[in-house]
C-alpha cells in the first residue's frame, strides 16, 4: 500500500459539503500529505481557512470560481482580501475562465480574473487558474497580468499548450482524468512537462481516477494519478511523489531546499560531484535552477570523497552514477576514490561526462578509469564543431569538440561500455539523426537520445 504521507495534493475541495460527515476521518488517513483546499466562493474560502487551522498539513486558497463570478459582490472581494492575509492562505483562486458551462458571460469572467490577479499581486501569492474550453482567451490575460506566478489546475490540454503555460513560468497540475483510457493527449502533455513545473491534484470530490471513476474522490486517490505520471514519464512512484511535493513547497510555501550530495532517481544513486563545468549548455538550468527530478543540487561547496562515501552508506543501488550538474572529471581524484570504494562493494559505476576530461586534466585520463568505471555516458550533443560550440558554449571552443570525440574513442576501446547521448532539441537547433549517425558510424559507439528533464 502506498504511503500517502509522501504525496502532495495541490488542489482539493475538502471544504465541499460532500465531506461534512467524514472530514476528520479522511484528514487523519492522510498522514503528512500536503493538501491545498481551494475556494470557489467566499463561504468555501472561510471553510478552507478553518480546515487549514485545524490540520497542520493543510493549506487554503481564497477565490471565486469563474462560474460564480457573476454573483460576486464588492463585499465578497473585500472578504477575500481579508482572508488572503491569513498565514495559511497560500494562493488566490480558483479563478479563471470557463466556457464549457457558460453560467457567466465571458466579459464578467475576465473582469473577475483580473481582480483576482490584482489581489494576488497585493498579497504576493500565486494564483490558481481554472481553464475550461478557454485556453486561447486565458493565456493573453495571464501573460500580461500574472506577476506572482501560479498553477494551471486540472490541466486538460496537449503538449503545445503545456509548453505555453511553462513559458510564462506557471506550474501544470494533473488530476485523475490523466488516468482515463482515452486521455492519450493529456498523457502526452504529462510527459512533456518539465519536472520543475509538475504538480498533481485530485480536484476532489470530483474527477476520481479510473479505478474509482463515478465515485467521490478524495486526496488518498492522488496516488493513482502519481502512478500514471510515473509510468508516462519513465520514473518511479517515489520520484513523482518527491518532485510534486517539492514543487508544492516551492510554489505555495516558498520553501528553500538544502543541496543534496547524493540523490535517487528510480533505482540509481546519483553523486553530485561538482557544481563546476567547462560548458554552459543552452538547455542546462545549472545556474538558474539547479534542480533534477525534485532534487536540489545547489550545494554550498563541492563534497569530498569521504563525504560522498559516507552519504552513500550501506545503500545497494542498481548503479552509482558520477554526475551532478557539473562536469565530474573536473574533480577526477574524487571520482576515482569514490568509484574505487563502490567497486569494492561490488556496485556498478557509471560516469556521466561531457567528454572533456582529458582536455581538462591535460592528459589521457581514460586508462585511469579502467577497473573503476563500468559505463561511460558521453554528452556528445552535436555532429560537428560549429553546432557543438553553439549549443554547448565550451570554455575552449577550438579544442572541445575534438577532445570529446577522442575521449569517446578511447573510452570505447578501453572501458566495458561507452554510449554517446544528445539532448533532443528542436530540429532547427540540432539534427538528432545526424548526431546519431556520427556517433554510430564515425565514433562507432551506441547512441541514445535524451529527452531533457524526464530522466536523470
Amino acid at each position: 500500500m502506498r504511503d500517502h504521507s509522501l504525496l502532495a495534493d495541490s488542489h482539493a475541495h475538502l471544504n465541499n459539503p460532500d465531506f461534512k460527515d467524514d472530514l476528520d476521518e479522511v484528514a487523519k488517513s492522510l498522514g503528512g500529505m500536503l493538501v491545498l483546499n481551494a475556494a470557489y466562493d467566499v463561504e468555501s474560502a472561510r471553510k478552507a481557512v478553518e480546515i487549514a487551522e485545524r490540520y497542520p498539513n493543510m493549506y487554503a486558497s481564497v477565490g471565486i470560481h469563474p462560474n460564480d463570478s457573476g454573483k460576486a459582490t464588492e463585499e465578497d472581494f473585500r472578504a477575500l482580501g481579508e482572508l488572503a492575509r491569513h498565514e495559511k492562505v497560500v494562493a488566490i483562486g480558483e479563478t479563471g475562465l470557463d466556457y464549457f458551462r457558460n453560467r457567466t458571460d465571458a466579459e464578467t469572467q475576465k473582469k473577475s480574473l483580473l481582480r483576482h490577479l490584482e489581489l494576488a499581486e497585493r498579497a504576493n501569492k500565486p494564483v490558481i487558474i481554472h481553464c475550461r474550453d478557454a485556453f486561447a482567451d486565458v493565456m493573453p490575460i495571464l501573460e500580461g497580468n500574472a506577476r506572482t506566478g501560479g498553477v494551471m489546475h486540472c490541466f486538460a490540454e496537449g503538449p503545445d499548450e503545456a509548453g505555453a503555460v511553462m513559458k510564462i513560468r506557471f506550474f501544470v497540475s494533473f488530476a485523475g482524468n490523466v488516468t482515463y483510457p482515452k486521455a492519450e493527449k493529456l498523457r502526452s502533455a504529462a510527459k512533456a512537462v518539465k519536472s520543475d513545473f509538475l504538480l498533481m491534484e485530485t480536484d476532489c470530490p470530483y474527477l476520481a481516477p479510473q479505478s474509482a471513476r463515478g465515485r467521490r474522490n478524495d486526496p488518498r486517490l492522488v496516488a493513482e494519478t502519481a502512478e500514471t505520471l510515473a509510468r508516462v514519464r519513465g520514473v518511479s512512484f517515489d520520484d513523482v511523489a518527491r518532485i510534486t511535493r517539492v514543487n508544492f513547497e516551492r510554489l505555495f510555501l516558498k520553501k528553500r531546499q538544502e543541496g543534496e550530495i547524493i540523490y535517487w532517481i528510480r533505482n540509481s544513486l546519483y553523486v553530485n560531484v561538482t557544481r563546476s563545468c567547462t560548458n554552459r549548455c543552452v538547455f542546462c538550468p545549472r545556474v538558474e535552477n539547479p534542480v533534477v527530478q525534485g532534487h536540489y543540487l545547489g550545494v554550498a561547496r563541492d563534497p569530498s570523497a569521504e563525504e560522498i562515501i559516507d552519504a552513500v552508506g550501506d545503500d545497494r543501488p542498481d548503479e552509482v552514477v558520477m554526475c551532478g550538474f557539473g562536469e565530474p572529471t573536473m574533480r577526477l581524484d574524487v571520482v576515482k576514490a569514490v568509484a574505487a570504494e563502490m567497486k569494492k562493494r561490488g556496485l556498478k559505476v557509471r560516469l556521466n561526462t561531457n567528454g572533456q576530461g582529458s582536455l581538462i586534466n591535460k592528459r589521457d585520463i581514460v586508462p585511469e578509469l579502467v577497473g573503476l568505471i563500468d559505463v561511460v555516458s558521453v554528452s556528445l550533443d552535436a555532429a560537428d564543431e560549429g553546432t557543438y560550440n553553439r549549443i554547448c558554449l565550451p570554455a575552449d571552443p577550438r579544442r572541445a569538440f575534438e577532445a570529446v570525440c577522442e575521449f569517446t574513442r578511447r573510452s570505447r576501446d578501453l572501458l566495458p561500455k561507452t554510449v554517446a547521448t544528445a539532448v533532443v532539441l528542436p530540429p532547427r537547433e540540432v539534427d538528432i539523426s545526424a548526431v546519431k549517425k556520427f556517433a554510430e558510424e564515425t565514433l562507432k559507439v551506441p547512441f541514445r537520445a535524451r529527452e531533457l528533464d524526464l530522466v536523470g
